[in-house]
């Protein structure tokens, strides 16, 4: 059997004192998109942030069958972690060259061949190679953090809510450049809220409510049970011949 790319054996993380994460095991895949779903507060950026290194953690994180809980978020860079933390975290006045070149560890040929690719992914931002940062539309700016996470050319890209506050139709163009990075052989644990349109790109699906997982198998299942509607505790998500609606509302 190939060994995953990420795999979490009982991963838990407490904050303040008080647990916010509680014994998390999951799996990606090289070329698999994995969605991680949940509510606000469910835990899913919490558990990004483990994976990547910027919170402490114990339970075993492993990346290619090898354990990575003691490397430093920039060890864990150069092992072939990618992340894109939610709100996109760009620097305003710096280029959009300059934003994708900074994302790379590589120099020369290497670093132009990165970049072209990268553009070649997101079309849009070839223009606009000398606009700062902050003069992009919102999409443009999700784009731009993507593909600055792509520079170092990672095995597994961690996307932390790509869609927040973008427009439907944006959504949906980035959500299906994930299915072209998958189709590289890129693994992907995508964290939405969207939950149509993530079920709509990933093959598998782990739901979190309250730090735990309490729903998890291929999308297309879960899409039909109501596991994965009770995993939004204290939402609204209509079960339909269509999937789930896509974006759940609290309740009132």
């Amino acid at each position: 059997m190939t060994e995953p790319l990420l795999a979490l054996d009982g991963l838990s993380v407490a904050l303040r004192g008080a647990a916010a994460l509680d014994r998390i095991s999951l799996t990606v895949g090289a070329g698999e998109v994995v969605a991680l779903l949940g509510a606000n507060g469910a835990g899913k950026s919490t558990l990004l942030k483990a994976i990547i290194g910027l919170l402490p953690s114990r339970g075993a994180i492993q990346h290619e069958g090898t354990e990575i809980n003691r490397l430093s978020p920039a060890r864990r860079a150069r092992r072939g972690l990618g992340y894109v933390p939610e709100g996109r975290r760009l620097f305003p006045g710096m280029s959009v060259r300059d934003t994708l070149l900074v994302g790379s560890r590589a120099g020369g040929r290497a670093a132009a061949e990165r970049l072209a690719g990268a553009l070649e992914l997101f079309p849009d931002l070839r223009p606009r190679l000398a606009t700062p940062a902050w003069q992009l539309s919102g999409g443009q700016q999700q784009m731009l953090a993507i593909g600055r996470a792509l520079m170092g050319a990672p095995k597994l890209l961690l996307l932390d809510e790509p869609s927040l506050g973008l427009a439907p139709m944006l959504v949906d163009e980035l959500l299906e450049r994930t299915r072209t990075l998958a189709a590289e052989g890129v693994g992907i644990l995508l964290a939405e809220q969207s939950v149509a349109r993530a079920l709509g790109v990933a093959s598998r699906v782990y739901a979190l409510a309250h730090g735990r997982i309490v729903a998890q198998g291929p999308a297309d299942e879960l899409s039909r049970s109501p596991a994965l509607e009770r995993a939004f505790l204290g939402a609204d998500i209509a079960l339909s011949s269509q999937g789930l609606n896509s974006q759940p509302e609290a309740r009132r």
